[in-house]
Parts: C-alpha cells; structure tokens; sequence
C-alpha cells in the first residue's frame, strides 16, 4: 500500500504534464531549460497534442505500477525500473519523430 502511495503522485504529475501539454497554446517542450518556438512548429495544437499523448502514454506505466504495487511491491518495483529507464528512452526517440512530424523544415 505504502509502495502505491509514492508511485500515484509520479504517475499523477505525468499525467498532469500531458494534460498541461494538450491544454498550452505555444508548443511544448521537452528537455529542460529549451524553448519551442512558435514559427518552428507547423501546426502548434497538433504537435502538443502529440507531445500530450506521449506523456499521458508513458504515465500508464505508473498507473499501473501503483495497481501491482496493491498486490506485490517487487513486482511493482520492476515495472516502475523497467518503465522509467526504457520509458525514458522511448520518449527521447516518440519526441524526435514529433519534433520532425512538425517542424516546418
């Protein structure tokens, strides 16, 4: 249960910066301290959206890592370690593609 407890806020803020993505007007954007800018993106609500859906996609992990935490903690753990690492690079590679969806290059 105490294993849940943590795991529901990480998988809440996720979510949360998914929905923050889907709701923002100016383009979202990925590694720290970087700013999008607007004339960069060709469609800026298409590529937020895009941008909202990943991040909402890579909480899942923790949504459900905070499931299995009810039942099994160690299990819980691997998903959490095995989500976050390989779901880690599997944004940095879904947010490159976006970028390139978008860019108006």
């Amino acid at each position: 249960m105490i294993a849940a407890l943590i795991i529901i806020p990480i998988a809440a803020l996720l979510t949360g910066v998914g929905i923050f993505a889907w709701r923002r007007e100016k383009p979202m954007w990925f590694w720290a301290g970087t700013e999008i800018k607007e004339e960069d993106i060709s469609d800026v609500p298409a590529y937020n959206r895009a941008n909202a859906v990943m991040w909402v996609s890579y909480s899942l992990v923790f949504w459900a890592a905070a499931i299995v935490a009810m039942h099994s903690v160690a299990a819980a753990g691997v998903i959490v370690i095995a989500g976050a690492v390989g779901g880690a690079i599997a944004m940095m590679l879904v947010w490159h593609r976006i970028y390139a969806k978008y860019s108006g290059k």
